[in-house]
């Protein structure tokens, strides 16, 4: 498949930002997440049956000039980071690259190879998207034969996680089909409840990740859970007396008792303690809610643990996601801005980082993008046939699973990325080929 670039251009946000604007201090939390960006891909199929070149094109500068007001209203966005604390708002505007693809987007679909989806997205993920001077926003549309849409951005993970990445992709729809006054504008409340001068959580939440790390060759694939499977895992999760986990707890689960399973094995039978990560957004946790507007990271991380000396099970695993998560609630998210919150968060990620260096420790991360509203984002012509993620590739990675909701909501794909050896064993599991299936199409969602 060959995506050739036909057109490049810088947009610059309709309006010019106030010079009492012109920086922009990004919060503490800011400082958590390494990664320079959350890559997303939405796929939208030729609903209307457009099959002249100029119409399509249309559709593009509708794209282009509805993200110019958008960037009036996400100002940070049309600007350059400054350094690890601000960025420049500049107005030096997103980068938007308009490409061609020789296939119909229906045959891409049918068959998805997860390692070409790169191709959509406009950065290059192995660079550095942090440096001083670097757009925070880019944007990619790729025109199939058909007539179908395949919109793949890169905005720097240092401004938006994805639940502000998804306010951003309501506001420019909303503007792109005229809905602007439905639309809630973006709310900066973050860098005021987390406020910071220094570096020290980057430093510390570094540390914490470094020790997730793994050198090697690693390799990404979809599990797929329907409706049906989901529920019948929840009801295998639940313990006696216990609340029902959530699908996100259930699927998390299953994933973990696999993953270690398949850990061992590739060990020769030696069991490792493993310990589960979650990024959990802070929003509707926090007492009173903070605005679903909010842009910036409003994220923490919560963990959970299984020693190898015990052989738990899938309710009992449930049980320690729940637990860890449920640990972030009102009061805690209160502790976390307020006087005490500096020695909690080196204490969380201190904790973190020192059980997960140990070298007879595995480590699965986790990040839910389920309940965002991904597939409502409709620029005119329909609603995306697909969203996804990407499959990494490089040689330093981390076991990670992306969460993300199928078509219609009530099913989950878990973008899973793991070693080789234990990704070939993780395939042949029964207990988890049994609940989901292994990259599916999407169009059979």
């Amino acid at each position: 498949m060959d995506v050739q670039i036909i057109s490049q251009v810088i947009l610059k946000p309709s309006s010019p930002t106030p010079s009492h604007l012109k920086i922009f201090k990004l919060s503490l939390l800011d400082q958590l997440i390494p990664a320079p960006y959350a890559p997303i891909v939405l796929f939208y199929p030729n609903y209307n049956g457009v099959t002249c070149p100029d119409q399509v094109l249309e559709r593009v500068e509708k794209l282009k000039q509805s993200l110019t007001k958008t960037l009036t209203l996400f100002y940070p966005l049309a600007g350059t980071i400054k350094d690890d604390l601000s960025i420049e708002c500049d107005d030096k505007g997103a980068y938007f690259v308009t490409t061609k693809v020789d296939c119909q987007l229906f045959q891409f679909l049918n068959k998805p190879d997860l390692h070409l989806i790169s191709k959509f997205l406009p950065c290059d993920l192995g660079y550095n998207g942090s440096m001083a001077g670097t757009r925070v926003t880019n944007v990619q549309v790729n025109l199939f034969e058909c007539g179908g849409i395949a919109i793949g951005l890169c905005i720097s993970h240092k401004i938006l996680d994805g639940a502000a990445l998804k306010t951003f992709l309501k506001c420019w729809a909303g503007a792109a089909t005229g809905r602007t006054g439905e639309i809630t504008g973006p709310n900066f409340i973050s860098s005021s409840l987390f406020p910071t001068n220094d570096l020290w959580l980057r430093d510390s939440s570094l540390a914490m990740w470094k020790s997730s790390f793994k050198i090697g060759k690693s390799v990404t694939k979809r599990f797929v859970f329907d409706a049906a499977a989901i529920a019948t895992l929840k009801a295998k999760a639940t313990s006696s007396g216990a609340r029902c986990p959530t699908r996100v707890e259930t699927i998390s689960a299953i994933l973990w008792k696999c993953s270690m399973a398949a850990s061992e094995e590739a060990n020769c039978g030696f069991s490792k303690s493993s310990m589960l990560t979650h990024v959990v957004n802070l929003r509707k946790r926090a007492a009173p809610t903070l605005s679903e507007n909010s842009i910036g990271n409003l994220i923490w991380i919560s963990s959970a643990r299984c020693l190898a000396s015990h052989d738990m099970g899938l309710p009992a695993l449930a049980d320690q996601i729940q637990y860890s998560i449920s640990k972030i609630n009102g009061e805690y998210v209160k502790k976390l801005h307020g006087s005490e919150g500096s020695t909690l968060m080196r204490k969380s990620l201190k904790e973190i980082g020192e059980f997960g260096s140990k070298e007879e420790v595995d480590y699965l991360g986790f990040s839910s993008w389920c309940g965002f509203g991904f597939y409502d984002i409709d620029f005119g012509w329909g609603k995306p046939v697909w969203v996804s993620s990407f499959a990494m590739d490089a040689p330093v990675f981390m076991n990670l699973i992306i969460l993300m909701e199928t078509r219609y909501g009530d099913g989950i794909e878990a973008w899973v990325t793991l070693d080789q050896q234990e990704m070939d064993i993780l395939q042949q599991n029964h207990e988890i080929m049994a609940f989901s299936s292994l990259d599916p199409s999407p169009l059979n969602l």
